[in-house]
């Protein structure tokens, strides 16, 4: 049951880091140099991923 509760914890965090990220490369994404660009592109995916790959073992713990 605690790796369940934590993992809740790390996802929903991880949700919230997603959203700012998103809303990073939507809001400043024009602005940025390309390169800047994208990496913070490929941060979202990568946090994207991560966190789908987290949700999928809290359902497995469900």
């Amino acid at each position: 049951m605690a790796a369940k509760n934590e993992l809740s914890t790390i996802t929903s965090t991880l949700g919230e880091l997603a959203t700012r990220i998103s809303a990073l490369v939507e809001n400043e994404g024009p602005s940025l140099e390309g390169d800047v660009y994208t990496e913070l592109v490929a941060a979202e995916r990568t946090v994207g991923t991560l966190l789908r790959r987290l949700q999928r073992v809290a359902r497995r713990l469900a």
